[in-house]
């Protein structure tokens, strides 16, 4: 076998290969037989059909898959005999089979170059505070008493700014039709409602009736009600104010199982320290894997950028489709979408190969027990079985990706252990 090794760029390289007319020969009289040995022709016993009626009556069948015998064989052998390992399928083109005569083509290939990844003691990464302030901890827990707060039907009085009005409310869109609604509940001063709709239920009480119109502005967001008058029909049934709980011993115990209000701040306390660390943790990550990426002095291969977009959007459909949202009927851009992800897979990329190489040069190994202890974990998690688990990852191929993972893990924590780390 003959071939000839073109460097298109660093990661893209060309191969020309021309396999002997014998191999090929040998090839087409082997396929050709197998089908022999299954034709059915009329005139002919099963089996001695004559090779020649069989190479023309099955010739595209047959030159197929000589094809798909010998191309795949024959690149395999040329990288590695050159040491080269794709990154993807190689692109086949330019084949010219013909009996009798070699086969000639040529593979496009994508590869990562060797590479050093540096040294990782002048990796710089520096450490956020994770102070928790008192200030901090009465601000989550008024967010909490915000949570519990409760509606309370008021009297003697008129609508007035934050109350919240229970209607029953017509609207008349400027083509004439009516969209009515009973028992509808509007909060005075909430973001979502028309511009100046809240001024004119200021004042009505309980059983008052008033029409009136809404002029949307031009840059109103909702571009079929922009620039545009509606006119509304509303009866106040109700006037409800927002109750707000005493922050006693009997809100901590009705927010959860606490028994007085120090024990839920300190638990608050707690939480927000562990939020904070692992906000910090997150951090440093997200610096160290950026500076790692930085290392890579060549043009990442195309086809694992477009891999990890593919992810990406899969990834983004699928949280969609948990929340009973159709990713073909949510208005999404995807070819949009899809262009604003490429920087941030290319970060990714190119910090996943650094660690690959980190790996490679450390002799980071991932022991069987590893994989087991994270194949529990993700059972627990999800509460399915260990072996069901590893059932379904080994039907996926999923055991090898897992190890990578668990690899460059490994190699995250051997770059951080190197690293120098200040705080702020």
């Amino acid at each position: 076998m003959k071939t000839e090794f073109q460097d298109v760029s660093e990661t893209q390289k060309k191969i020309i290969i021309e396999i002997p007319s014998d191999i090929v020969d040998a090839e087409f009289d082997r396929v050709a037989r197998d089908y022999s040995k299954q034709a059915r022709l009329p005139g002919f016993r099963p089996g001695k059909v004559p090779s020649t009626i069989i190479k023309q009556r099955f010739r595209e069948q047959i030159h197929h898959d000589v094809m798909h015998d010998l191309i795949p064989r024959a690149v395999e052998e040329a990288l590695q005999a050159r040491g080269i390992e794709p990154v993807d399928t190689p692109d086949i083109k330019d084949v010219v089979l013909r009996e009798g005569e070699p086969l000639t083509f040529t593979a496009a290939i994508e590869t990562v170059p060797p590479f050093d990844p540096g040294d990782l003691s002048t990796i710089s990464l520096h450490q956020h505070p994770t102070t928790i302030t008192e200030d901090g901890i009465e601000k989550t827990i008024q967010q909490l008493r915000e949570r519990a707060a409760r509606h309370e039907s008021v009297e003697g009085r008129p609508v007035a700014d934050g109350d919240t009005v229970v209607l029953h409310l017509d609207r008349t869109d400027p083509d004439g039709k009516v969209d009515h609604h009973d028992d509808v509940s509007v909060e005075l001063g909430a973001t979502g409602n028309p511009p100046g709709f809240d001024q004119h239920l200021v004042g009505m009480n309980a059983g008052d009736e008033k029409t009136f119109i809404v002029h949307f502005p031009e840059e109103y967001p909702v571009k079929e009600m922009a620039n545009t008058d509606a006119t509304y029909s509303a009866r106040v049934k109700e006037i409800r104010r927002r109750v707000l709980p005493e922050l006693d011993d009997e809100f901590a115990k009705d927010v959860g199982d606490f028994e007085s209000l120090a024990a839920l701040r300190d638990r608050v306390r707690t939480d927000m320290q562990a939020d904070a660390k692992a906000h910090a943790a997150q951090h440093v990550r997200h610096d160290l894997l950026k500076q790692l990426g930085q290392r890579i002095s060549f043009e990442l291969p195309s086809s694992l950028v477009d891999r990890e977009i593919d992810r990406r959007l899969e990834e983004f459909a699928r949280r969609l489709t948990d929340q009973n949202v159709d990713p073909r009927k949510a208005g999404i851009d995807w070819a949009q979408f899809r262009e604003a992800q490429r920087e941030s897979a290319r970060d990714s990329v190119a910090s996943v190969l650094v660690l690959d190489a980190v790996a490679r040069r450390e002799h980071l190994t991932v022991a069987p027990e590893d994989v087991d202890k994270e194949i529990e974990k993700f059972a627990e998690r999800s509460g399915r079985t260990p072996a069901a688990v590893r059932a379904q990852l080994e039907k996926d191929g999923g055991i090898a990706r897992l190890a990578a993972g668990l690899r460059r893990e490994k190699a995250v924590d051997l770059a951080m252990s190197r690293a120098k780390m200040t705080a702020e």
